[in-house]
C-alpha cells in the first residue's frame, strides 16, 4: 500500500464515523466551519487586554499566519490535489469549494495561533492545541481534507509559529522594530480612546 493508498484508507475509516457516530455530526460540522472563528476572536480578546507580553503574541501570530498561509498558497499551486469529494464518494457534511485540497488552511491557521499561544501561555496553549486539533480531525470527518493534508497544515501552522518565535528571540534588531510598531500603535490608540472620551464627556 503506497502512501496516497494509505491516507485514502485513514480518510475512510475517520469519514465512515459520520455515519456510525452520526450524533456527534453536528458537532463535527460547528468545528469544521466555525470553530476558527474562536481563534479570531481570541486573538482580540488578548490584544486589548492591553498586556505589552500578549500583543507580542498576537503580533507574532499573525505575522506567522500570514508567512504560513502564503507559503500553504504556493503548496497548492505547485503541487495541485483535488478534495476528496472531487475524487471519491464520501459522506460530504459541509458544503466547499473543489478547491486545492493541500495543505489544509484551517489546520495552518488554527495551529500557528495556538502554537503562539501555547509559547508564550502554556496552559492557555494547551486548550487551544486541542481545539486546532478538533478542527483539523473535524475537516476530515466532514468529507473536505485527507488526513495528510491536516497533517501537513499543523505542521507547516506550528513550525511557522515557532520559527517566528526564535527569529525575534535571537535578533534584537527585529525585535526592536516589532516594538516599535506595537508602541506606535499604542500611541495611536491612546489618542481614540481620549478623543472618545472627550466627546463622552462633552455630550454629557
Amino acid at each position: 500500500m503506497n502512501f496516497s493508498q494509505l491516507d485514502y484508507h485513514w480518510f475512510q475509516i475517520i469519514n465512515q464515523l459520520s455515519n456510525t457516530l452520526s450524533f456527534l455530526n453536528p458537532i463535527m460540522r460547528l468545528l469544521a466551519s466555525y470553530a476558527e472563528y474562536v481563534f479570531y476572536i481570541g486573538v482580540v480578546i488578548y490584544w486589548f487586554t492591553r498586556d505589552d507580553v500578549k500583543r507580542r503574541m498576537v503580533a507574532e501570530s499573525l505575522i506567522s499566519a500570514c508567512g504560513a498561509l502564503g507559503f500553504s498558497g504556493l503548496i497548492g499551486h505547485f503541487f495541485y490535489r483535488d478534495r476528496p469529494f472531487v475524487t471519491h464518494t464520501v459522506l460530504q457534511l459541509i458544503a466547499h469549494p473543489a478547491n486545492a485540497s493541500f495543505p489544509s488552511d484551517h489546520a495552518i491557521g488554527a495551529f500557528v495561533i495556538a502554537t503562539s499561544i501555547w509559547i508564550f501561555r502554556r496552559k492557555e496553549g494547551k486548550l487551544w492545541l486541542a481545539l486546532a486539533a478538533c478542527i483539523a480531525f473535524s475537516r476530515v470527518w466532514t468529507g473536505v481534507h485527507y488526513p495528510s493534508d491536516v497533517l501537513a497544515g499543523a505542521v507547516i501552522g506550528i513550525a511557522a509559529a515557532v520559527g517566528v518565535h526564535q527569529f525575534f528571540t535571537r535578533s534584537s534588531l527585529a525585535l526592536k522594530w516589532l516594538k516599535q510598531i506595537i508602541d506606535l500603535y499604542e500611541v495611536m490608540e491612546s489618542k481614540i480612546w481620549r478623543k472618545n472620551e472627550g466627546r463622552s464627556s462633552v455630550s454629557k
